[in-house]
């Protein structure tokens, strides 16, 4: 009977180690930045950009969050599975940010600069297939505005 006790006991110690440890796990991937989404290789007339590409929904919903820093010439790529209405916030994110709503065929439909830690609504002007989050100011430095047209694998291009 003591030997049933003791595994017993035993089996509901080593539970309660795992749930803490799943908890805790679940919790530093919450305050992590996401460093090993796929990547995609973007054009923005003769710039090139390296994006992360987040496309579930667990993956947008993080997005750049708890990132202190992030190269010049990448971003992150946002895609959903048909065009619709988008607003971004910065909830959580550190570095300031520009996001440029997309068509599915790569033209922007507007820019907005983002305020860290904020909830903001930064939202696209009409249904976007895709949104592009990079440093804040990327796109007015190269000049890119509304209209402009991306190109990549992820673009569809439009027959004539």
């Amino acid at each position: 009977m003591q030997a049933k006790r003791q595994l017993k006991n035993t089996l509901l110690a080593l539970c309660l180690i795992f749930v803490t440890a799943s908890s805790w796990a679940q919790t530093l991937s919450a305050t992590s930045p996401q460093l090993t989404l796929p990547r995609v290789t973007l054009q923005a007339g003769m710039y090139q950009i390296d994006a992360q590409v987040a496309s579930t929904e667990d993956q947008r919903e993080v997005g750049l969050m708890f990132r202190p820093q992030m190269p010049q010439h990448e971003g992150m790529l946002f895609v959903f599975e048909q065009p619709s209405p988008q607003c971004f916030w910065m909830k959580n994110t550190i570095l300031p940010l520009s996001a440029a709503f997309i068509e599915a065929d790569g033209t922007i439909v507007n820019i907005e600069d983002m305020k860290p830690q904020t909830t903001d609504s930064h939202c696209s002007k009409k249904p976007v297939q895709f949104v592009l989050e990079m440093n804040q100011g990327w796109f007015a430095k190269k000049g890119l505005k509304a209209g402009a047209k991306l190109t990549g694998a992820p673009f569809v291009t439009k027959k004539p």
